[in-house]
């Protein structure tokens, strides 16, 4: 199967920081690879509920955005969470796209663990403190993901910027992207699971 990258923007800001960071990465990769780009603030889902456990259970109806972003899900060999560091983890906007996979792991007629499981899941973030360590909790929330659907964790690529282009100054994270989508990901592993 070729490779085909979706790249998921979780910012509200248009070319935000960690949106040149991850097109950066994006450009190393080889020309056959497909990639599709999906601006999360142009494609707003509604509200995600949960109800799983209610006893007269009835389906939300289907959006067209639900519909796009669950379809460029499913085709994506590798997917590209590219969100900010909002308060320690992602953005709304990304949180949001991520409960509806929830949702979609319930949805009959799709089989959604089992067609994402082997996958590969990446994440871009760009960051205002010095110490990368205060992302920890946005790279959890994605490891945790992808293992939780037994996919590939492919790790975050971390950018310093604050103001509009300052990713630009961080000459480790340029670097980084250089090779990051070079690398083989290993599957996802739960913190406290054995190796």
């Amino acid at each position: 199967m070729s490779r085909r990258f979706l790249f998921v923007l979780g910012s509200a800001r248009l070319d935000g920081n960690t949106e040149l960071l991850a097109r950066e990465a994006a450009a190393q990769l080889p020309g056959d690879v497909e990639q599709r780009w999906i601006r999360l603030a142009e494609h707003p889902l509604p509200d995600f509920v949960d109800m799983r456990h209610d006893s007269d259970h009835v389906r939300q109806p289907a959006d067209p955005e639900t519909g796009l972003l669950l379809d460029a899900t499913l085709a994506a060999t590798d997917i590209v969470i590219v969100s900010p560091l909002y308060w320690y983890s992602v953005s709304g906007l990304t949180k949001r796209y991520l409960d509806y996979w929830a949702g979609w792991l319930r949805t009959p007629g799709i089989d959604f663990r089992a067609t994402m499981a082997g996958r590969t899941l990446w994440g871009v973030a760009a960051f205002a403190e010095r110490e990368p360590s205060v992302a920890e909790p946005l790279v959890g929330t994605l490891n945790n993901s992808a293992a939780y659907l037994k996919m590939r964790f492919g790790g975050v690529l971390l950018g310093n910027g604050s103001a509009p282009g300052d990713v630009r100054k961080d000459t480790d994270a340029l670097t980084r992207a250089k090779t990051f989508f070079a690398q083989e990901a290993p599957l996802a592993r739960f913190p406290h699971q054995d190796a």
